[in-house]
């Protein structure tokens, strides 16, 4: 199976213009991604997907394999898809461009699913709720699922309500998501759904549309960097640790 690792990135973004090369003690912060991403051995590639040639010139600078893409796309996964019809492949991995942190060990557990399944079209991952402040984030999607782990709703707000019981482990969903190419094909000739639109949650585009989302469980400490304050925050663990890559 061929696995094409992808991290979109766009330098217009309302809350962090110009986010994927904000600095890492030294380092843009794509750089952080795409190296904690390489060292993936189920990837037979990784690519930042960009249509900003500020990004694509850092990621040149950087020894970073990167695409262009078109500069119209909405979501991130609109150019996942336009990298799955330029690069043929059996699944493709979205990495978030906002993780520096995320851990390799954690991205594989979207691609493991797939070995052994091989009707499945979607994963992504959730990762217990530690901080009551993320339960009330409205950045911060919170994940339902059945039984089987099968999503049935992403929402921003504190969801479920704890009325009949208090004993309930809030999830957060981890921005990594498995597509086969049947999916990102469906996503990208597809109109926002009515639910989607009012969330805000990609993924919802698919749970609305009957596709099942395949959630898996990980134990990730990993910082999105959503603010000016993520970003020092970020900075102050790799320093306080002695990460490196």
């Amino acid at each position: 199976m061929k696995i094409i690792g992808v991290i979109p990135a766009r330098y217009k973004s309302s809350r962090f213009p110009g986010k994927p090369l904000a600095d890492i003690c030294g380092k843009p912060m794509i750089w952080w991604v795409y190296n904690q991403a390489k060292k993936v051995e189920d990837f037979d590639a990784v690519y930042v997907a960009t249509d900003d040639e500020r990004i694509e010139k850092a990621c040149k600078e950087n020894d970073i394999n990167v695409i262009m893409t078109s500069d119209e796309h909405k979501t991130g996964t609109d150019r996942i898809g336009e990298v799955a019809r330029k690069i043929p492949a059996d699944l493709y991995v979205n990495i978030q461009g906002d993780e520096p942190l995320i851990e390799p060990e954690t991205i594989v557990q979207a691609i493991k699913p797939f070995y052994d399944n091989p009707d499945l079209q979607i994963t992504n991952l959730m990762t217990k709720i530690d901080d009551p402040v993320d339960v009330i984030n409205f950045t911060v999607p919170k994940v339902i699922t059945n039984a089987e782990n099968i999503g049935i709703y992403l929402t921003r707000s504190t969801a479920p309500y704890p009325k009949g019981r208090l004993d309930y482990s809030y999830y957060k969903q981890v921005c990594v998501y498995g597509f086969k190419p049947e999916a990102l094909d469906f996503y990208c000739k597809s109109p926002r759904g009515k639910i989607e639109s009012i969330e805000d949650i990609e993924i919802l585009r698919f749970i609305e549309n009957g596709y099942k989302v395949q959630y898996i469980e990980v134990d990730s400490e990993t910082i999105a960097v959503d603010t000016q304050n993520d970003l020092e925050k970020v900075n102050k663990y790799i320093k306080d640790n002695n990460i490196t890559i």
